[in-house]
């Protein structure tokens, strides 16, 4: 690990002139800390925000829930809001990590985690999004845990967060504070898919600050739940993963919202699965058709073709389970 310098801040604007300075910012420090192990990151200086007043969950008059930056992972899957209004974000917190990681990670520390590519971590392999401009040994490397989804010729490392698919799904926005003031980007637009410049992971300006993640009201009743897929049952991160909400009101499918893990490089929301249910009756075989759009666009490499088939299915069982059959 090299040297860095810690300074711990107390509220928002001494934190944003930390940030600004080219501090970088730590709460539960669950992924960071391991990278600075690992010398795949190297911070001159860390900034501890953990002091800051960003741990509340609230739910609007209109029914927005909103998730402070600084709500850690567990109390986020236990809080009873949560629980009772959108399942499938205490499902996608409850197969993540480890109960000792929960208890420390952060809900903004973990949609800003960085990829768990073996070859991004190993400083000794070809990484474009540890060193711009050195190559992609995944390519043409042991790629079976990699993306078939938004990737590009530079990068196919995939986004390890599942709260964070629970988020895409929901249609999220999430809420930052810096130098310039307050704004909102919508989760889709916050999480940047590779193209040339993998290195670049999120829609952040320099020195901002994650203050809440918010879930805009949805109709209800709305059921919902997050499956994952993976090669162990324990602190395994997915080969495949389906986040799925559904409003059904008289027998029919009203809204349908729908995202996968495991398989892209960032959350992969899936439309044309949602507009193929909207409208239509529960069924068994409604469930299969849609599912089978979850793919559309895949890009397989050597070793992980089988995520292909895998999607399909995890997305029509999930659907399934949600959704149920009349």
């Amino acid at each position: 690990m090299h040297p860095f310098t810690y300074t711990r801040v107390s509220d928002t604007r001494e934190a944003l002139n930390a940030g600004r300075g080219g501090g970088r910012y730590i709460a539960g420090g669950t992924t960071l800390v391991d990278l600075m192990r690992e010398t795949v990151e190297q911070p001159e200086t860390l900034v501890d925000i953990s002091g800051l007043p960003l741990r509340e969950i609230t739910v609007a008059e209109h029914g927005a829930l909103r998730i402070g930056a600084l709500v850690r992972m567990a109390e986020a899957a236990a809080h009873p809001k949560v629980r009772v209004l959108y399942p499938v974000i205490s499902e996608a917190l409850e197969l993540s990590a480890s109960a000792q990681l929960r208890n420390m990670a952060t809900i903004g520390g973990n949609i800003m985690q960085r990829t768990r590519c073996t070859y991004f971590r190993d400083v000794t392999a070809d990484c474009n999004k540890r060193e711009p401009g050195s190559g992609c040994a995944a390519l043409h490397g042991f790629n079976r845990s990699h993306a078939i989804l938004g990737t590009s010729d530079h990068c196919v490392s995939t986004h390890p967060s599942d709260v964070a698919v629970a988020f895409a799904a929901l249609e999220a926005r999430v809420h930052l504070l810096g130098p310039d003031g307050e704004r909102q980007v919508p989760f889709a637009d916050f999480l940047l898919r590779p193209g040339s410049t993998p290195d670049r992971e999120q829609a952040l300006r320099r020195g901002e600050l994650i203050t809440a993640v918010e879930i805009p009201a949805l109709p209800r009743p709305l059921k919902s739940g997050y499956l994952k897929v993976r090669d162990r049952q324990s602190y395994e991160f997915a080969l495949t993963s389906a986040a799925v909400a559904l409003h059904v009101r008289g027998g029919v499918i009203r809204e349908a919202r729908i995202a996968a893990g495991g398989v892209g490089t960032v959350p992969w929301k899936l439309p044309e699965v949602e507009q193929q249910l909207i409208g239509e009756r529960p069924s068994e075989s409604l469930w299969a058709s849609a599912a089978a759009k979850a793919a559309d666009g895949a890009r397989a490499l050597q070793h992980n073709r089988f995520k292909v088939e895998l999607l399909k299915r995890t997305v029509e069982r999930q659907l399934r389970i949600v959704g149920g059959t009349k």
